[in-house]
């Protein structure tokens, strides 16, 4: 890193409507430097991005390229001027191959007549060797998420990048990934490319970037060298008040409950996992761990019946079920938030009071099966005040709202079908820390109400925090369990990749 700025922001404000997302900001990047980009949701941090890549027009300020006043159209022109931008929402081409993807930019502005496929292939295998093991023929729909975000990763290398940002980029990766994509960070930077790096993990951010800036209420606060300060300096920042209980307290002794919620007895799928038994009791937090690929999210899918043709017995509070769609599922008490909020877990075009009742609308029905919007509002009214939920109107489009809210709206509408057991699939994902917070308090209150929770996540703090035990799912099975003490990450991570080397040789 070097002291030369070579990008910088002067006074930028940006409104929509009587929302003032961006109030006078001022930021500085330098060359060949790591620089995190911190604060809530709803901080400014997009839409100062969005401006930098010429997605927004600031309504007032300045931005200066080298020293040099630019005005940035558009996407197209700020890739012109060397500014590269991986979004933390995923925007590939599914039906196109993966090749294609990374050079759609590089073949839209090409005079060639026809393109050379092979050419296109052997040059994003180049890429795509820094990063996986993917293969650029495939077309991208057959990708997993942590797959697809490298990609868009690749996309970015291809482009002749003075300044790159990156919003969320490990949001969707094994910690495997992550790391190849520290290394590759600070290869550029070495070359003197600038790196803004968003994220809300603050073990990210001080393991591997030079400076943070902390946005909160769209003003920008404050500018710290990562060595001169602890997390803890930047999280107040954020959030403008101490936050000393990220994760509620868990039962004691006195109030573990023998009650089982839920029993899952040998369950099996022909292909991602195999002889799945364990137990939920009333009132704890149960966790599920492994590596992605592990299978943990495809054995929730199973019992919920979303995903394969599933065998074994499942047992809800004592009843035996005999489960055929996820729907049957939902009518005996138990659903399933999706890992993916945008794809799976909300509606974003459709208002909050639609969301919310989007999975029983029944409830909110008359006689003839016509919507009565104020039953409909009044759900959404009451589980909105129940979880905290910051919003205009009810009748607001969710994409108006934070990722944490977003993700507030998810859980209202698993909680408006009165659900026995949720299954919540990365919970805080994109989310930032005082939703997440948020979030963690709601689903320890929900447990001890006696709704049963089982919690994935690939961070394991949050599985140590917010869950009682955890369950280590390994190649499609659950090589083990944590508890109490014995709950830490370095305990969980060799449950979930040691091989057991001793059992295959025996």
């Amino acid at each position: 890193m070097t002291d030369d700025v070579i990008l910088k922001i002067s006074h930028v404000s940006k409104s929509f409507g009587a929302v003032q997302a961006l109030n006078g900001v001022d930021f500085e990047l330098r060359k060949g430097e790591i620089h995190a980009l911190a604060g809530e949701n709803g901080a400014g941090k997009s839409t100062l991005m969005n401006i930098i890549d010429g997605i927004l027009q600031p309504d007032s300020g300045e931005i200066l390229l080298d020293g040099q006043v630019v005005r940035i159209s558009s996407p197209a022109e700020a890739q012109k001027l060397g500014i590269g931008f991986v979004h933390q929402e995923i925007s590939l081409c599914p039906d196109v191959s993966v090749a294609e993807n990374i050079f759609m930019a590089a073949t839209n502005v090409s005079r060639a007549f026809l393109t050379d496929y092979q050419a296109l292939q052997r040059d994003a295998g180049v890429i795509l060797s820094q990063l996986a093991d993917i293969d650029p023929s495939w077309p991208v729909r057959e990708l997993s998420i942590s797959n697809q975000q490298l990609v868009e990763i690749a996309k970015a290398l291809t482009l002749d990048c003075r300044v790159l940002i990156l919003d969320e980029p490990t949001a969707a990766l094994t910690e495997k990934e992550a790391q190849v994509l520290f290394q590759i960070m600070r290869r550029l930077a070495d070359r003197g490319i600038s790196i803004i790096y968003i994220s809300h993990r603050m073990a990210e951010i001080f393991d591997n970037c030079d400076r943070v800036s902390v946005f909160r209420d769209g003003r920008y606060i404050v500018t710290h060298k990562v060595r001169d300060i602890q997390p803890g300096t930047i999280v107040n920042a954020m959030v403008g008040r101490m936050i000393d209980n990220l994760y509620p307290a868990k039962m004691t002794a006195a109030q573990t409950s023998d009650e089982i919620i839920l029993k899952v007895s040998n369950l099996s799928e022909a292909v991602r996992f195999n002889g799945i038994s364990f137990e939920l009791k009333k009132g704890e937090i149960l966790g599920f761990a492994g590596l992605i690929g592990s299978g943990r999210s495809e054995i929730v899918k199973g019992i919920c019946q979303l995903e394969g043709t599933v065998t074994g017995d499942t047992w809800l509070n004592g009843q035996k079920l005999a489960l055929k769609h996820y729907s049957d599922s939902i009518a005996a008490g138990m659903v399933y938030l999706s890992e993916d909020r945008k794809g799976d877990g909300v509606f974003l075009d459709m208002s909050i009071s639609a969301n919310v009742s989007a999975l029983k609308l029944g409830q909110v029905s008359g006689p003839l099966g016509i919507i009565n919007t104020d039953k409909e509002d009044g759900q959404a009214e009451k589980l909105g005040h129940m979880l905290n939920l910051k919003h205009g109107q009810l009748s607001d489009p969710v994409s108006s709202l934070s990722g944490g809210n977003q993700q507030k709206v998810a859980i209202a509408k698993m909680l408006s079908v009165d659900p026995k057991l949720i299954f919540l699939d990365e919970p805080t994902r994109g989310v930032d820390i005082g939703a997440k917070s948020e979030i963690h308090r709601i689903l320890r209150d929900l447990a001890r109400s006696g709704v049963g929770i089982i919690v994935i996540s690939s961070e394991l703090p949050e599985l140590i925090g917010v869950c009682d035990r955890v369950l280590v799912v390994r190649e499609g099975s659950i090589s083990g369990e944590v508890a109490g003490d014995a709950m830490t990450e370095e305990n969980i991570m060799h449950l979930a990749s040691v091989l057991e080397t001793q059992k295959k040789t025996a």
